[in-house]
C-alpha cells in the first residue's frame, strides 16, 4: 500500500507542475498536502478534471481551434484575397477585395487593392498599411477584420494563409468534448533513457510536409504487462516540457483516427540524465485536425505507433 501511495503523490505533483497545451496554458493548482492514498487519488482526480474543464475553456475561446475555417496556400506573386470571386483566395465574411499578399523568396509583404484598404482593416491592431509582414511563428503579423483574423504560416518551405472566425459555426455549435473515466492504472512512471546527443527525428503532417525536430530521448514504460517505448520532440528551444505524438489501438475505434498528443514536465534529473518521469494518458488530448479539416498537425512516428489500447484521455470528437 506504501508504493501505491507514494505513487499517487507522484501523480498529483507532476500534474500540479506547468504543462503547456498548444500553445495554450493548462491548469495549474497547488498540489495537495495528503496523508493517505485515497486522499491523494482524489486530489489527482480534481486535478485531472480541472485541467480537463481548462482545455475545453481553451478550444472554445474566440481565437481556439475550432475558431479555424481556413488554410490556403500562397503562391509566388501576388494573392489577392476577399469574399469577391475574382480573388485567388476566397475568405467567406471578409470584405469583396481586401488586401493583396505578395511572395518572393522569404519577402513577404501586404499591398492595398484598387480603391484601398477597407474601412476596419487591422494589421496587429492598427489601421492597415502597406509593407513586410512577419510569419515568424513567435511573433506572426495579424490582420483582422471584425470577427475575422489571418496570419501566414510558413510550412515546409512554403506560406500558408491561416484564417480563423469567432463566430464559426464549429465555435458556436460545439457540443463539448468526449472523454474516458479518469484512470490511474494509466498514470505510469517511465524509465528515461537520454540520447546523448539528442537524435532529430522526422514527423511527418497532415498536409505532406515534415518537421525536423530534436529528440532528447526516450520513455520506457510497462503497460499490461508490455514494455513499451515513446519519443517525445522538442518544438522549440525555449520547451519547458515534452511534446510526445502517438497513436495507440484504439484510434481504431474510440479515439482520434491520427494521433493524440501528451506533454509531460522533463525528467526529475533533466533531459541529459537517466531518470523517471510521470506518463499521466489520462491527459492525452486530440490534435487541432480532429476538428477542422484546416489544421497543419503532426504525425506520430512509427516507433510511436503502439501496439496496445490505452483506455485513457480525449475521446473521439463528434461533430
Amino acid at each position: 500500500m506504501r508504493k501505491r501511495v507514494c505513487r499517487a503523490a507522484l501523480i498529483a505533483c507532476a500534474l500540479a507542475a506547468p504543462i503547456a497545451l498548444a500553445c495554450q496554458q493548462d491548469p495549474q493548482p497547488a498540489p495537495p498536502v495528503s496523508s493517505s492514498r485515497a486522499d491523494a487519488e482524489a486530489a489527482w482526480r480534481r486535478q485531472i478534471e480541472a485541467w480537463r474543464a481548462q482545455r475545453e475553456h481553451d478550444l472554445t475561446a474566440p481565437d481556439g481551434w475550432l475558431t479555424l475555417v481556413g488554410l490556403d496556400w500562397l503562391k509566388p506573386g501576388v494573392n489577392s484575397f476577399g469574399s469577391a470571386p475574382d480573388n485567388q483566395i476566397h475568405i467567406d465574411g471578409a470584405p469583396p477585395h481586401t488586401g493583396l499578399l505578395t511572395v518572393s523568396g522569404a519577402t513577404l509583404q501586404l499591398l492595398a487593392p484598387a480603391g484601398g484598404f477597407p474601412g476596419g482593416l487591422l494589421l496587429d491592431g492598427k489601421p492597415a498599411r502597406e509593407g513586410g509582414l512577419s510569419a515568424d511563428p513567435a511573433h506572426p503579423s495579424t490582420l483582422s477584420w471584425h470577427t475575422l483574423t489571418m496570419v501566414i504560416l510558413p510550412r515546409g518551405g512554403r506560406y500558408a494563409l491561416r484564417i480563423k472566425d469567432s463566430n464559426a459555426a464549429t465555435r458556436t455549435g460545439f457540443q463539448g468534448l468526449h472523454w474516458y473515466p479518469p484512470d490511474l492504472r494509466y498514470a505510469v512512471t517511465a524509465r528515461w533513457i537520454p540520447y546523448n546527443p539528442p537524435h532529430t527525428l522526422q514527423i511527418p503532417t497532415i498536409v505532406g510536409t515534415t518537421l525536423n525536430l530534436p529528440a532528447p530521448g526516450v520513455a520506457e514504460f510497462t503497460l499490461d504487462g508490455k514494455t513499451l517505448r515513446l519519443e517525445p520532440v522538442l518544438e522549440s528551444p525555449r520547451d519547458t516540457s515534452l511534446f510526445f505524438i502517438l497513436r495507440d489501438s484504439t484510434s481504431q475505434s474510440t479515439t482520434y483516427q491520427a494521433a493524440r498528443f501528451l506533454r509531460t514536465v522533463f525528467p526529475d534529473h533533466g533531459l541529459s540524465r537517466p531518470g523517471t518521469l510521470v506518463l499521466d494518458f489520462n491527459q492525452l488530448y486530440n490534435p487541432p485536425c480532429a476538428y477542422t479539416p484546416y489544421a497543419t498537425c503532426p504525425l506520430p512516428p512509427d516507433q510511436n505507433r503502439l501496439p496496445v489500447a490505452i483506455e485513457a484521455g480525449e475521446e473521439r470528437y463528434a461533430r
